[in-house]
């Protein structure tokens, strides 16, 4: 054998996601790790092969490398193969087999306990997307019993709120069970960075240099009147005074979230979402959230339980940027208090120059605007570079943005700053 070939006959697939699977199954399946360098022995040679067999794939039980799989690395090359093989696979280990999981219930059941059995949780959401993709699942999401089978992620959900219309009333609750587990998992990972960096942000924001006596913040003028300090008399001179602000408890800054619900925005849905809720659970901000495609929804009112705006969404329509934007800028009071986010692809359905023209009004009214091309994990995607162009010539970046990275552009934006942009590289 002179090498590996991008896809066997009926083996596992070249590909990002295949290979980020096989090249996991190999890492998940070794017991041992790498071999040490130095003078190969049969044990070393052994696990070579061991290792190229499960990459390769294929029908044969060896697949031309001489190791025959068996136990564990034959069940995870079995879960591999009805997943990746194309078309029917040849009688493998004495039985009659076909490739691929059919349309059987139980059958999918299995699997999906099989690939929990021999990968790690992050192989398997690869390998359970991948089989929505490929396979044509979705439909069988509908089915209380494989909800409860699967590994539940951001792309789980997203496929859930595509199918949520057609789903029977006795898959709805265990759907929102899924999306519920999800959406707690993130707050706990973005809530409490999100609520720090903001209130640091609005801090910042409303702090003054002539305070009265009562808003004085002592801690931060001693800090900034360090070099003034008279050792003769063991004292700071306070040149500048720094105060908190008389508005701390008022509302200081209005955001609005404006979404695209088209099927592509699907992961960007489900953080804007979570971040919508943090952002409302937040006295001093005034929150919105108006997710689009050619029509507009507010769900402001649902902002309390992200799993309810989740469930009020609808994936997969068209996109009219331009009236998305007319709903928000009809609703904002006070222009130079306010950041609009814009979280779209940018391919727009609707009047391209009207949305501009918007985008330009908000921005000469004092309306603090930022585009998104995603909110999700990702890296950048599939987004309309003419209409990104055009915002950037009006002073508008379009980029991608993690979730990580999306309370440092808020608190950006909330002090009126230039935006953290993620090298484009």
């Amino acid at each position: 054998m002179t090498g590996p070939t991008a896809e066997h006959a009926t083996g596992h697939p070249a590909g990002p996601a295949a290979g980020q699977v096989v090249a996991g199954a190999v890492s998940a399946g070794t017991a041992g790790g790498t071999p040490s360098a130095g003078p190969e022995d049969d044990g070393a040679a052994q696990e070579r092969l061991r290792r190229w067999r499960l990459v390769l794939g294929g029908g044969d039980p060896a697949d031309g490398t001489g190791h025959v799989l068996s136990g564990r690395d034959a069940g995870m090359d079995d879960a591999l193969t009805a997943l990746y093989a194309k078309g029917d696979a040849p009688t493998r280990r004495g039985k009659d087999r076909a490739a691929g999981l059919g349309a059987s219930a139980p059958a999918v059941a299995r699997w999906l306990g099989d690939i929990r059995t021999y990968f790690p949780s992050s192989v398997v959401r690869v390998m359970q997307r991948d089989a929505i993709d490929r396979l044509g699942l979705a439909t069988l999401l509908l089915e209380p019993e494989m909800l409860e089978a699967v590994e539940a992620d951001v792309h789980l959900v997203g496929t859930l709120l595509s199918l949520h219309q057609a789903m029977p009333d006795t898959t709805r609750e265990t759907a929102r069970a899924v999306v519920r587990k999800v959406v707690e998992d993130l707050e706990k990972r973005l809530a409490a960075r999100t609520r720090a960096t903001l209130s640091g942000a609005l801090d910042r924001s409303a702090r003054t240099g002539r305070p009265r006596h009562h808003d004085i913040d002592w801690h931060r003028t001693i800090a900034a009147n360090l070099k003034h300090y008279l050792p003769e008399h063991r004292t700071v001179v306070p040149e500048r005074l720094v105060g908190h602000g008389r508005s701390a408890r008022a509302v200081k800054k209005e955001v609005v979230l404006c979404v695209d619900q088209s099927g592509s925005m699907a992961a960007s849905v489900v953080y804007a979402s979570v971040f919508g809720a943090v952002l409302a659970s937040m006295r001093s901000l005034d929150t919105r959230l108006v997710v689009f495609d050619t029509a507009v929804a507010d769900l402001t009112d649902q902002l309390d339980d992200p799993v309810d705006v989740l469930f009020g969404t609808r994936l997969g329509g068209g996109t009219d940027i331009n009236r998305a934007l007319a709903y928000c800028q009809s609703g904002i009071n006070r222009p130079a208090e306010t950041v609009v986010v814009l979280i779209s692809d940018l391919y727009e359905g609707g009047i391209r120059d009207e949305m501009l023209k918007r985008v330009a009004a908000m921005r000469a009214a004092g309306v603090e605007f930022v585009a998104l091309l995603a909110l999700s994990d990702e890296g950048t995607p599939a987004y309309d570079r003419e209409h990104a162009a055009a915002l950037a010539a009006l002073g508008v970046p379009a980029f991608a943005c993690t979730p990580d990275h999306f309370p440092e552009v808020m608190a950006a934006a909330i002090e009126g700053r230039p935006l953290p942009i993620p090298d484009a590289g």
